[in-house]
């Protein structure tokens, strides 16, 4: 088994499925974007293992707390993790986190929104250590597709493996 993987079973955590969506949304773009030595993942938000929208929803600091949007941006962790899979083949091919762009669904007045995207960081830090996983990060409040609480995109830096080359 891959040492991400491994660590990942270690902490009891799951890898979702793709998210589903209700029907007539379209998503015409792509989870993951590898080009060269990068992968762009795209904005994603929480979700359960099944694919399905992860609750709650809502705006941190109003239905939402902020301990609640710290779990969900570790769920969106684990909605990256699970793109850069399918993508890649193998998580071990991620050489280095470079940048995390987190958009928290912010309550007027709420302005912690860090202490939220830590749930993300987080994650990534236990699960690659500081070498590869540090990253540089914006975390900013707005307004966020389907109520989620969290959307975030990242980019990373991979081998030049082909996906099943060991």
């Amino acid at each position: 088994m891959a040492i991400i993987e491994q660590r990942l079973a270690e902490m009891g955590l799951q890898l979702p499925e793709p998210l589903k969506v209700r029907d007539g949304l379209k998503l015409p773009f792509a989870w993951v974007r590898v080009r060269g030595t990068r992968a762009y993942i795209s904005g994603h938000v929480a979700s359960n293992p099944d694919g399905t929208l992860a609750k709650p929803l809502g705006k941190v600091g109003a239905e939402v707390s902020p301990e609640q949007g710290y779990a969900s941006a570790r769920l969106v962790a684990l909605a990256h993790l699970a793109s850069l899979k399918r993508a890649l083949g193998d998580l071990d091919r991620v050489t280095a986190w470079l940048r995390v762009f987190a958009m928290v669904n912010v309550a007027p007045g709420f302005n912690e929104t860090p202490l939220v995207t830590n749930g993300y960081s987080d994650l990534i830090l236990a699960l690659y250590g500081p070498d590869v996983g540090a990253h540089a990060r914006s975390s900013i409040g707005m307004a966020i597709p389907l109520n989620a609480p969290v959307n975030c995109e990242a980019e990373v830096e991979i081998d030049g493996k082909s996906p099943g080359a060991g």
